[in-house]
Parts: C-alpha cells; structure tokens; sequence
C-alpha cells in the first residue's frame, strides 16, 4: 500500500492538472463545506451489479440529471455509481461514497478527458475507453520523478524500459495487477475503460479494512492513493461540490 501511494504520487507530479475549469465564473454555486469525509452525494438506486455486460449501462436514468449539473461525462457518473454498489457488498464497512471516486477521477485526468494539450481534450468513447489512451510520463529518474523500472513489458503503458501511470484514474501497472478488475463484464481489466477504472479504485480505497465514514478512514485512503495533503483537498473539495450537485472547479 506505501509503495502504491508513493508511486502514484510521483507519477502524477507536474503533469495531471488542467488548465481549464468545468464551471463559469459568473454561475452562482454553493460555497463549499471543509468536511471530511466529505459529504456523501446522493445515492445511486440499487441494480444487480452481478448481472451480464455492462451494468453500469443500468444507472443511465440516474446518473443523467447528475452529469448534466455537475459536468462529469455520464459514462464516468454511471462507472463511479457502479463502483459504489459493488463496493457496497464486497466491502460494507468501507462506507464508498461515489462522489469520492468522482473527486479522485476529477483531480487525475479530468474524468477521462485529460490529453496535456488545451485545445485537444480526450473523451471517454461508446465503450468507456479514453481516446486517446492516458498514458502518463516515464519514471525514469528525471526532474522530480523517481526511478521505476518496467514492470509489465509495457503491456499497459506501451513503455519497456519504465513504468508509467495509466487510464482516467492513474495507476502504475504494478498496482494495476493487484487492484484491477473487470466492471464491464467483458472478461478482461482494463485500466483505459472507466468502469473497470473506478472498481480499481473503489478497490485500493477499501483495502485493508478501511471505513471511508470517518475522517481517518477517507484520509488514510486517499493518502493510499496519492500521499499529499494538497491532493487530498484537491479530491475533498471535488467530492464535496459533486455532493451539492455541482460542477469542481480549480
């Protein structure tokens, strides 16, 4: 779990951000509480997350109202709610709440959509899948990233030499291998596909017995994922206005 933490973080110096915001700066919005955990949003109705094929195709009718107001692609709102349910029953003590993932995937790629250039954002295609793939920079021991050598002959990050930080929620392929799972139900996992992405995350949040209801549950997840105080209010703040069904912003 450390080296999870600690390699996400490095991976995700100096790259993530974007420059834009989702929310006009003359559109009223409700100031945002400091709570942690941040308050949970509301619920995803309860569907059979055992069911064939892409179940998070199910909360479509919820998740629409909440897209539109918050600005998270609607593939992404389905994927973080899908997530939660599952999380729910593999893990009931964690408490998920899905505007915490919401704020996780908002503060890495921008729920999918991060490329590093402006004017050329990505999006999440029919089947979840980023285009173009988010493949982040090589560890390779340069600036102010750490060394970390391949790890999955470049099977996930297309890079044999070193790892990189993959997919609309970021993660190494070495932390891949033990948090990934397959949400879509087409057999395989896969870091790009969003579904799949969020359970991963729902996964290494709930590890080890965490109870994301209290607030030394949900920092120690987050720091679990990234060990930053910057980033944990980066992700609070995300979750917390996705609670009051608007839009993050910078």
């Amino acid at each position: 779990m450390v080296v999870t933490a600690i390699v996400l973080i490095i991976a995700l110096t100096g790259w993530i951000f974007s420059i834009f915001t989702d929310i006009s700066p003359t559109q009223a919005r409700e100031p945002v509480p400091a709570d942690v955990p941040p308050a949970a949003a509301q619920a995803p109705p309860q569907i059979d997350v055992h069911a064939p094929g892409r179940t998070s195709d199910n909360l479509a009718e919820w998740a629409g109202p909440i897209s539109a107001q918050t600005a998270i692609d609607p593939q992404a709102a389905r994927a973080y709610g899908n997530a939660a349910l599952i999380a729910q029953e593999a893990w009931p003590n964690c408490n998920l709440s899905w505007n915490t993932l919401a704020g996780i995937g908002w503060v890495e790629t921008r729920h999918g959509t991060y490329t590093g250039h402006a004017f050329n954002a990505g999006r999440l295609n029919e089947d979840g899948v980023a285009e173009p793939a988010i493949i982040g920079p090589a560890l390779d021991g340069s600036g102010n990233f750490a060394e970390i050598r391949d790890s999955d002959g470049g099977e996930y990050d297309n890079d044999t030499t070193h790892d990189r930080a993959v997919g609309p929620m970021q993660f190494l392929p070495g932390s891949w291998k033990i948090y990934g799972r397959d949400a879509n139900g087409d057999g395989a996992t896969d870091p790009q596909q969003i579904d799949d992405a969020a359970l991963a995350s729902a996964n290494l949040l709930c590890a080890d017995g965490r109870d994301l209801s209290t607030p030394e549950g949900w920092r120690d997840a987050i720091f679990a994922y990234n060990q930053s105080n910057d980033y944990v209010l980066k992700v609070r703040d995300a979750a917390a206005n996705y609670a009051l069904n608007q839009p993050a912003h910078r």
